[in-house]
């Protein structure tokens, strides 16, 4: 069993690195991908106990990314150690953070313009390496301000919600092609979530660097990851999969098999490997 798409409390999961790696090992899963939103610093605490467990692990991250205007999440796999490009690409997403960081300073204070007793303080108390919105969301939910998570999100952290401030995200076909020269597979994820039928705009994202598509996912039905199958395999993409594991953050997807809907191909490491 292989799971591609995870998160630990470096980005905005709930697992720390040492308990993501002992749930894995308890699942009896054989291959582990940390993706981590703009940083590596999950899979880097988890790598020496991988080895220990005898856990292949992948190295990965998450990007948001601009396309036609909307937020796109961009997956990066294999960034290789012995490729010169993969020092610029760490230094670039140390810019990443930066403007995450400044985001979450204007983002606690559009919350209180609208009324909303939150402070960085407690953001960040509730994340790990780096706060992001959901650590926003839980604040909101335990004070009562919303009901849960998902609410948290539509009323007041989404792109079209009335407490959203915007970040600085890169372009897609940026991110891509960093990906790629730091020797890395660019996959994109979740594509459910696009907001372009993606047979239209595939042809432009493979000419912008995308190399692989994230076809098993946690949101996806039994169609949807035959559609996304076969586009990977019209266009010649390599395919990626993972359940998007946050931990309690996102209670009902596990690690492994997700929504319970999660069948893998095990040979899919390998043939990205190759």
């Amino acid at each position: 069993m292989i799971d591609l798409h995870s998160h630990t409390t470096a980005s905005d999961g709930t697992f720390s690195p040492a308990k993501l790696v002992e749930e894995a090992q308890r699942i009896g899963l054989r291959t582990l991908g940390i993706t981590d939103h703009d940083t590596f610093s999950g899979y880097d605490e988890a790598l020496p106990l991988a080895r220990a467990a005898g856990l292949d692990l992948v190295r990965g991250i998450e990007l948001s990314t601009k396309l036609n205007g909307h937020s796109v999440h961009l997956l990066g796999y294999f960034l290789n150690e012995q490729r010169p490009g993969l020092v610029e690409f760490k230094k670039w997403i140390g810019d990443l953070q930066e403007s995450r960081r400044e985001r979450n300073i204007r983002l606690v204070a559009r919350l209180q313009e609208l009324g909303l007793d939150v402070t960085m303080e407690e953001a960040a108390a509730r994340g790990g390496g780096m706060t992001g919105r959901p650590h926003f969301a839980r604040l909101l939910v335990e004070k009562g301000y919303v009901s849960n998570m998902q609410q948290a999100f539509d009323d007041y952290l989404d792109e079209s919600a009335k407490g959203y401030v915007t970040r600085r995200e890169p372009q897609f076909a940026e991110a891509a092609q960093r990906i790629g020269q730091a020797g890395g597979i660019a996959s994109l994820a979740h594509p459910i979530r696009l907001r372009e039928d993606l047979a239209s705009v595939l042809p432009k994202l493979c000419t912008d660097g995308l190399t692989a598509i994230e076809v098993y996912h946690s949101d996806h039905s039994p169609a949807q990851t035959e559609l996304y199958l076969r586009l990977a395999n019209e266009h010649r993409l390599l395919i990626t999969g993972g359940s998007d594991f946050h931990g309690a953050a996102k209670p009902e997807i596990l690690l492994g098999t997700g929504r319970g809907n999660l069948r893998i191909p095990e040979d899919l490491v390998q043939r990205m490997r190759a």
